[in-house]
């Protein structure tokens, strides 16, 4: 496995926020983090982008544990994009992409063709290279989240871990986007809301309640009436969708 957590735990004055979490990613391969807000997923994978350390248990890349790993050499092989990110600073699009080339320079490394080349291909991926020399004070809410998967493109990442990356975006940009991140050879994890979406581009989900994961598998095993009644509590008609064959969610009301 590329990514593996075992047993991990996570407090906070003394409340349980991760709670005895296993799951693993197959190389190459797009989990989906699914549950209700508060249920534990963006600090899952902060823990195992290890902006957080776990409590106990243990998080691995590979065979090996993050908590032996510098930031700096896990930057080189893990890009996280969060939900928002703010500045006030006066840079651009292009500005912001290039510091994905941060953990691959040394301090006194001059920018390189290599460089160029990953911040070029980035920008094309999100479909920003003509809007490259834009002010971020200057963009939409969709445009910013755009910006910062290309930084996390420009990391050219072994795995890309995800918050919510679809906030913010319409619909034709949510599903371009992942899409795209499907697309990759990196290892993908995606904290997501909407179970359409996840059923169309994951290979695999995991659904965290209250700090734990309930179930997991492949889209068709995961999303059940059962499951989304008993995490979610909602009423939903499940089929196989006849246009593209994933699952197809249709919430009903009462």
């Amino acid at each position: 496995m590329t990514i593996s957590a075992r047993n991990v735990c996570w407090a906070v004055d003394g409340r349980m926020i991760i709670d005895g979490v296993t799951i693993d990613v197959a190389p190459g391969t797009t989990l989906g983090l699914l549950g209700p807000n508060g249920s534990g997923k963006s600090s899952l994978l902060r823990l195992i982008g290890r902006l957080r350390r776990v409590a106990s248990g243990v998080v691995l890349l590979g065979q090996v544990d993050v908590a032996t790993l510098s930031r700096n050499a896990i930057a080189r092989r893990v890009a996280l994009v969060e939900q928002q990110a703010m500045t006030e600073a006066q840079i651009t699009i292009s500005d912001v992409v290039r510091l994905g080339r941060t953990p691959h320079r040394g301090p006194l490394s001059p920018w390189n063709p290599g460089d160029t080349a990953a911040v070029e291909d980035a920008l094309l991926q999100v479909g920003l290279a003509d809007k490259r020399d834009r002010l971020w004070h200057t963009l939409s809410g969709g445009e910013r989240q755009r910006t910062q998967i290309a930084r996390a493109l420009a990391q050219t990442p072994r795995e890309l871990l995800l918050d919510e990356p679809t906030n913010h975006l319409d619909i034709h940009h949510q599903l371009e986007i992942l899409a795209l991140v499907s697309r990759l050879p990196a290892t993908s994890i995606i904290a997501l809301h909407d179970l359409n979406l996840a059923a169309m581009f994951c290979d695999a989900i995991a659904v965290l309640q209250q700090g734990r994961v309930v179930c997991a598998g492949t889209p068709e095993e995961v999303l059940t009436v059962a499951m989304i009644r008993d995490v979610f509590g909602v009423k939903a008609h499940v089929e196989c969708s006849p246009h593209h064959g994933k699952r197809h969610i249709h919430f009903l009301i009462d």
